[in-house]
Parts: structure tokens; sequence; C-alpha cells
């Protein structure tokens, strides 16, 4: 085993695919969902959309049309297709710099016959763009807005295939805008005015924290080591991880073969699978060599990295949970959600929990508005933003974890 798999083993606790029982069983069918047909991935130059779109790669799809804002990322992408051990074989691979929420864009579907398979993974995933009302007000764009808008374009252009958004286990009785704006998302996909003229099956997914994904506290362990810098991680926080290939497997059983109306999540055990945050990044050093001392003064842990990788140590900073959104625990389902079996081993589903559609299509309205070029330019309050997610999400106007630290402020 090299030290890749020993790092991602630190984080998912496992050698190979959990996933990997549910894909040989439904292998023909998720092959018949891929073969000859033609898809579309939306935020596909991301870490979860990379693999997701390997997987279907593999299946001999028509055409792979692959759009994302991050030209260097998509760069890479392709890159990684053509150098997949697996042949890759689709006839139409493209790749497009392209803003979904533009006009470029919907005069490109508009070029195109209409898809069989639509995927969005772009997103604003992080809680810590939550730290001021502008970064806010980008989120409610990208989540909500513009996912409501590909759907008016995908309506447009004939499209009755199954669209698929991945969302994201922080949506389960959100803490942080991230989280909330992104369960609003699942409200538009499945209850919106621009849901209710979109022919064909809709479906999400819910899972955990990818390993080593892009922007990842994980990930971030890698290019700290690099830097020469110090580890950090909240103390007694513990999180459920899936690996990068199981995050696209996941996202292709979902994207193909589950239910109308669902959202796919993982079965993982809270007892075993919930790992604390401290022993990864303990078991990370460890797998590069190192031992992890531990620190909760940030500038001593600075001026001690250099000694201490003399003596094959390096400074892990440990700090409090105590930043805006930060949620103490993970959950997949909530407790007015209902679950269902879907045949698989290690995947399972829930049945969408709806808000009322005239609510939605208002919060939809009410951002666009804030959005809008044209608007005025006045002030933008942080209160009145948190509102208009809580009008779809009431809960989340007690729940919101909210604080005058944030994760900027963190090493």
């Amino acid at each position: 085993m090299g030290i890749t798999d020993n790092i991602q083993r630190v984080a998912t606790g496992r050698d190979h695919s959990l996933f990997a029982s549910d894909l040989r069983a439904v292998a023909p069918a998720l092959s018949a969902a891929i073969r000859g047909k033609r898809v579309l991935a939306i935020g596909a130059a991301g870490s979860i959309g990379s693999n997701t779109a390997l997987e279907i790669a593999r299946r001999g799809p028509a055409c792979l049309h692959l759009i994302d804002q991050n030209e260097n990322g998509l760069a890479e992408l392709i890159r990684m297709l053509r150098a997949s051990p697996d042949q890759i074989n689709v006839a139409d691979l493209r790749t497009l710099p392209i803003d979904f929420g533009s006009r470029a864009l919907r005069l490109f579907l508009h070029s195109e016959p209409a898809y069989d398979l639509v995927l969005n993974f772009a997103a604003i995933k992080h809680v810590r763009s939550e730290k001021d009302p502008f970064s806010t007000l980008q989120m409610l764009d990208t989540n909500i807005v513009k996912q409501a808008r590909l759907m008016g374009w995908l309506a447009e252009t004939g499209f009755s295939g199954r669209f698929f958004t991945v969302s994201t286990d922080k949506a389960a009785n959100p803490t942080s805008m991230m989280g909330a704006t992104k369960r609003v998302m699942e409200h538009v996909l499945f209850n919106s005015s621009a849901a209710h003229l979109l022919p064909g099956a809709k479906m999400a997914a819910r899972f955990a924290n990818v390993a080593f994904s892009n922007g990842s506290l994980l990930q971030g362990f890698e290019h700290r080591l690099a830097r020469g810098e110090p580890l950090a991680a909240p103390r007694d926080t513990r999180r459920y991880f899936v690996s990068l290939e199981e995050s696209g497997q996941i996202c292709a059983i979902a994207a193909c073969l589950s239910p109308d109306h669902s959202i796919t999540i993982p079965k993982l055990d809270p007892e075993s699978q919930l790992v604390l945050l401290e022993d990864v990044a303990r078991g990370f050093l460890a797998a590069h060599g190192y031992e992890a001392i531990a620190y909760t003064d940030e500038r001593k842990a600075c001026t001690d990295a250099v000694s201490l990788r003399g003596r094959k140590q390096w400074p892990l900073l440990l700090t409090p949970l105590d930043t805006a959104g930060e949620k103490p625990f993970e959950e997949f389902i909530t407790e007015q959600e209902t679950a269902f079996e879907i045949g698989l081993e290690h995947l399972k589903a829930v049945h969408y929990l709806a808000a009322p559609r005239d609510v939605i299509d208002t919060a939809i309205t009410a951002a666009a508005e804030l959005i809008d070029l044209r608007g005025p330019l006045v002030g933008l309050d942080k209160d009145a933003v948190k509102a208009l997610v809580g009008a779809v999400e009431p809960a989340f106007l007690d729940s919101h974890r909210d604080s005058l630290k944030n994760l900027d402020q963190r090493l």
C-alpha cells in the first residue's frame, strides 16, 4: 500500500471503496443509463464533478460536455480523463469555461440537441463563505438563483431527461448559511415553479466530507506540509469522510438510477465511522513520518515549526469550534424526513420533504432582486439575507450558529 492509500485510509478507515458492491450490483443498469446518452455536467472541474465525470466517461456516453468557470481545473480534468487506465469512450468530449448562470451557457444550450442527463455540481460550498453579507450574496446566487435559471433554460430546450444536483449533509438541520442555501437549493430542485415546468426525474445527494477534495481541511494538510507550516484542526470535532473515488460513485448512481424526487445518502455508522479530525491530522503526519505535537497557541506553533522538523515532529494547532456556521456533528437526514431502501448495501434515499411552492418562488425572486446588477446600490444587510433563507427553512432562524469569529481568522 502506497502513501496515498495510507493517507486516504486515515480519513475513511477503508482500503477500498465502500460502494464497490453497490457498483457491481447496478453495473448493467448504470451502463444502460449512460451508454449512447447525451450528458452535460455543470461545475465539472471540482473534485466531486471530476470523479463523477470519470465514472460517466468509462461507460460510453454519446457526448460528455463539461462546464466550469475554472479553466485550469478543466484542463486538469481532461488530462485525468485522457490518462485514465480505463478506456474513455466518448465520441464528443468537450470542456467549456462558462459561468453556468450566464448568457453564454443559455446560448450554448440552445445550440445543442437536448441532453438526456444533466448534473449540477456548481456550488459555493464552504461554511467560511458566510463571513460577510457580500460573500453570502454570491452563495445565494450560485446555490439558489442560478439553479432555478438553469432549470428554466433546460426547459426551453425541450429537456425531459434526468436532472441531478449535489447537495450536502449540512443541508440537514442546517447551522450555516452554506447548509441552509443548499437546503433551499433542494426546494428549488424539487418544488419550485422552475421544477414544475421542467419535465423528467429530479434527484439530489447528500453525503460526507470528501477526503482531500479541493479546498478541504485535509487538502490543506497537504499544502501546509509542503510549505513547512503547522497543521490545524478543531478540537473534539468528528466528521464522516468518503474518498474522491467514492464521491463520484455516489453521484453516478444517484444521478442515473435513484428514484424521482429522492435524495441519496450513504449508510454510515456514527459509532464506527465518525472520525475525530485531530486523529486524522495525527495519522496524516504519521503517514509522512512525523509525530504530531499539539499546540493551542497559533504564533508559537508557527515559530516552532522549523525546529520540530529536525526531530521528525510537526506542530498541530488545536482550536475551539467557535467560528460562524460550524456544526459539531454531522447528519444526513432530519427527524421530519423519511428514509427508504433503494436495493443497495451502502446507499439509501430520503423522500423530499416539501416547502410551499409560493414561498420557494418568493425566495428565488427576492434573491434575484438582491443580485440584479441594475438594482439600487444600497447597503446589504446580513439579517435580511438570513431572513430570506429562513422564510423557506424557518428552523434555520434558530439553528444558525452565528459568531463574530470566522475561519479566515484562523490558521
